[in-house]
């Protein structure tokens, strides 16, 4: 089955790219839950507009990359949020929620789909968060999340 993605998919591609999918992950997770679009001619422009907004954008090349990561790795980010008695958080912290502290900190404007949250953050602490910045550049920022 050949698909358009709308979504990056980690293992398969980013958003725009063309692939070739079994029929049953295509009709069964991909499509339903709107990752991918089912390849046409005339969807083929849709997979020009994709491709132009990621490229507008993306961090384009890999000095760009590799200087982004460098001003992460000097940053100190600290996050306040809400939290009850013995450190727990009302929620749970969130790449947009890291992206804006990142933000208040001084740091580059980071994609909130490039971070990478691996346990969710429920607790008060040093968390360490992992950054896609190209696919062969990552960064890891250390978040400091307190309470208000």
């Amino acid at each position: 089955m050949k698909l358009i993605l709308k979504q990056e998919v980690s293992g398969l591609g980013e958003p725009g790219d063309v692939v070739e999918v079994k029929d049953g992950y295509g009709r069964n997770y991909l499509v339903p839950r709107g990752l991918a679009i089912h390849w046409t001619r005339g969807a083929q422009r849709e997979v020009d507009s994709i491709k132009k907004a990621r490229a507008a954008r993306e961090i384009a090349t890999l000095e760009q990359a590799r200087e982004v990561a460098g001003q992460l790795a000097g940053l100190k980010v600290t996050l306040r949020t809400r939290a009850g008695q013995g450190g727990r958080l009302f929620g749970s912290v969130t790449a947009a929620d890291i992206a804006g502290a990142v933000k208040d900190a001084g740091g580059p404007d980071l994609d909130k789909r490039r971070i990478e949250i691996r346990n969710p953050i429920k607790t008060v602490g040093v968390h360490q968060v992992a950054v896609r910045l190209h696919p062969e550049v990552s960064a890891t920022i250390q978040l400091n999340v307190a309470a208000a």
